[in-house]
């Protein structure tokens, strides 16, 4: 699971931002200013930070340069409500990753995320492992490493949530996998769905997976038990 730390004085914009990324399946920590940043990261060891340039306390640089002293690779997104060119140059020569301006969308900070992350596997040597990691569900090809799968020409973005999920069924193939399981399994022991949020995203993950969500051969339901991939 990855770890991931948002820095943002905004209540709204840190609690949505928490939300949708625990949603797809990462681990959040939250911070409400800049030195709880720095602290959040010392004690944490985040795996990618989303970092708010204007906080109390400490500003997002002085936040990013004292992270760059202890690690160089740990990605960093900026987030900030200025557009000026000047600030963008900043803060990507202070070591970001990457740079987004208020407001922005759900798909768009989570499709930027996703893209970071990749970045990230590639350069500390995960993407020669596709071998290894990659699995096949009929005829889908998932790749972990990528959080993408593959039908013929077609590419399908996933969650780390959906690959836990598509691994889980890919493992215990022949094998009814039960909403309980499937909650510690995929979601985390210390959060447990209620059934129908878990149906809904099974749903929603078919139409991106199956060839035909209304005739499903990768994720099928077993009435009154619950899901199976033979």
């Amino acid at each position: 699971m990855t770890k991931i730390l948002i820095a943002e004085d905004d209540d709204h914009t840190r609690d949505a931002l928490s939300e949708v990324l625990s949603m797809e399946g990462h681990e959040v920590i939250a911070a409400s200013d800049g030195l709880q940043a720095v602290d959040f990261f010392r004690a944490e060891s985040p795996d990618l930070i989303c970092l708010d340039v204007m906080m109390p306390g400490l500003n997002g640089y002085e936040v990013c340069r004292q992270i760059r002293k202890q690690d160089e690779k740990v990605p960093i997104l900026f987030l900030t409500a200025k557009a000026e060119e000047i600030d963008t140059v900043l803060g990507l020569e202070l070591g970001a990753d990457d740079y987004m301006t208020k407001p922005f969308g759900v798909k768009e900070i989570i499709a930027r995320i996703r893209a970071i992350l990749r970045r990230t596997a590639m350069r500390s040597g995960a993407g020669t492992k596709d071998a290894e990691e990659t699995f096949t569900m009929d005829d889908l090809r998932i790749v972990p490493s990528e959080l993408r799968a593959y039908r013929d020409k077609q590419e399908i973005q996933l969650s780390p949530r959906d690959v836990k999920l598509l691994r889980l069924l890919h493992d215990r193939r022949g094998k009814v996998i039960n909403r309980n399981t499937l909650a510690d399994e995929v979601w985390g022991v210390d959060f447990f769905p209620e059934s129908r949020a878990l149906d809904q995203h099974i749903s929603q993950l078919r139409k991106r997976v199956e060839k035909d969500p209304s005739q499903p051969r990768i994720i099928r339901t077993v009435h009154g038990a619950g899901y199976r991939y033979e």
